[in-house]
């Protein structure tokens, strides 16, 4: 449905009541697969292997090949589901999901049906303007990745138009926590940024926990947003019964999750309002069009057929194991945020727009790395995100926060500028080498030879007698003029503050 034939967002809620409920893929970082000892590819040291390098027997589904299960994935899972405020079963199963795809060798998926391994909790979410909502979580269960399809040929590179398909097997058997909530009422007008809102906080808790890379960009964090409308009703009547719900899948980013909620509520209200009817489906996110569209009939979960996986045993924690795991959680994203906006000083505009960047964890190492907050902030939200956006990346991915702790020290001792370390840090982004290894290469360096700047002083005063005279004359802001023709002769390679306290020195004399 092209968006024009979308209702308005605020008639859609002024004639539905939306329901919302997510299910987050979170791809753990082990460093072997959930039931066989092949490497993991979710792990960074193993990213960039080829196709079809990191598999194992188990993981196509070959004959005879039984599974085993990763018990620093269980661990890994288990500390998941208490920084959820999840109750941890003393007793969970894996089941077999029956589905025929050609990325799923087995046709079978190991996951966990009616005994997931954690259950019955709940996630503090922070919105831009503070507001808390409370989400609730009705369970975090372990299973396994499928493999990835390419398809190509055609415009879209989806299977419809595709010439043939290729299948890497490399993510098939990857440990994954799939972190379902209960459904979301009363939304209202702000569901896309809860959606927003509830899967950052989901990324900073695996991050702060150490158990996932938590790039979304590579899929080690996958969203799928469920989304129904029903009639609103008077105060006081019965609510309506849920509507059917749509399942947009694997949405790559916080920004996306809001956009598809958004468009999802104005799509379903048009069909609703028209007389039409919501089909259960599965749905795709197109980023560029800022649309979904149709993908498969939405199946219930009669249809994969589950049953207890026969070669595995029930996965039983004790006690002890839960509550050393309990001991050593992180603390949690919320109280994490209000203590560092007093440790750092900011107003409340100034912290949530690293908030709102997604870059608090980016902003906190560079702190510890021994930068003063504010210059963290600066280079994080500021030129780092310029730079990432110009070039679609994510800003971590550009450069880490120790390179940019170091380039802060060399403003802070003198050696640059604010406008010069903006070039060597986008030498650092290029791959030049270290700040120091770029400013000998480009002499980028601070003269810091007051001879060359009184000279250079000199020459701009001579051309300008009447500035000069200004100056003089008590005229102080004047000396701008001096300050902006002695920088450019020097190429911007001088302290502008050093420059302004020798033009006052020389037109004194």
């Amino acid at each position: 449905m092209a968006k024009s034939a979308l209702m308005d967002f605020d008639e859609s809620l002024e004639k539905f009541e939306p329901v919302m409920g997510f299910e987050v893929h979170v791809e753990l970082n082990t460093a072997t697969k959930m039931f066989s000892p092949a490497p993991n590819p979710a792990n960074s040291a193993n990213h960039h292997v080829g196709p079809n390098t990191v598999v194992a027997p188990v993981d196509m589904g070959l004959p005879g090949a039984l599974p085993t299960v990763n018990g620093e994935a269980v661990r890994y899972s288990i500390s998941l589901g208490l920084a959820l405020g999840c109750s941890i079963a003393p007793s969970s199963r894996f089941a077999r999901k029956n589905y025929f795809y050609p990325d799923l060798g087995k046709n079978y998926q190991i996951s966990q049906y009616d005994e997931p391994i954690a259950f019955e909790g709940e996630v503090e979410v922070e919105l831009a303007d503070g507001t808390v909502v409370t989400v609730p979580i009705e369970r975090a269960h372990m299973e396994e990745d499928a493999g990835k399809l390419t398809h190509v040929g055609g415009a879209t590179g989806r299977i419809q138009g595709a010439e043939y398909s290729l299948v890497d097997y490399n993510r098939a058997g990857v440990p994954l926590v799939e972190i379902v909530t209960k459904p979301i009422y009363g939304a209202e007008h702000r569901a896309p940024e809860i959606a927003k809102a509830y899967v950052q906080t989901i990324r900073d808790i695996v991050i702060s926990l150490g158990i996932s890379e938590a790039r979304m960009e590579r899929g080690n964090l996958r969203c799928d947003a469920n989304v129904s409308l029903r009639p609103r009703v008077a105060a006081g009547e019965e609510p309506a019964p849920l509507g059917t719900r749509t399942e947009t899948k694997n949405v790559n980013s916080m920004r996306s999750v809001e956009r598809a909620v958004r468009y999802e509520i104005q799509r379903q209200a048009a069909i609703l309002a028209a007389g039409g009817s919501i089909t259960q489906e599965t749905r795709h996110w197109h980023e560029d069009t800022g649309t979904t569209s149709p993908g498969r009939p939405k199946s219930d979960a009669d249809d994969y057929r589950y049953f207890p996986e026969p070669d595995l045993l029930p996965v039983a924690p004790t006690e002890s194991l839960i509550e050393e795991l309990r001991a050593a959680l992180p603390e949690p994203p919320a109280a994490r945020r209000r203590r560092l906006k007093a440790e750092w000083g900011f107003t409340d505009q100034d912290f949530q727009g690293v908030v709102n960047s997604g870059l608090l964890a980016e902003v906190g190492a560079t702190v510890a790395a021994g930068t003063t907050p504010t210059a963290a902030r600066k280079w994080w939200t500021g030129e780092i995100s310029r730079i990432a956006n110009a070039q679609n990346r994510e800003a971590s991915d550009l450069v880490s926060p120790a390179e940019v702790a170091a380039l802060q020290l060399l403003v802070d001792d003198g050696t640059l500028t604010d406008k010069l370390a903006r070039q060597v840090l986008e030498g650092m982004i290029a791959g030049e080498g270290t700040p120091q290894e770029i400013i000998d290469a480009r002499g980028l360096a601070v003269v810091s030879d007051d001879g060359a700047l009184i000279a250079a002083i000199d020459e701009a005063l001579a051309s300008q007698p009447d500035v000069l005279e200004k100056i003089r004359d008590g005229k102080v802001q004047a000396a701008g003029a001096i300050i902006g023709a002695v920088m450019k002769a020097m190429k911007g390679q001088a302290d502008a503050a050093r420059v302004r306290e020798l033009v006052i020195e020389r037109a004194a004399q």
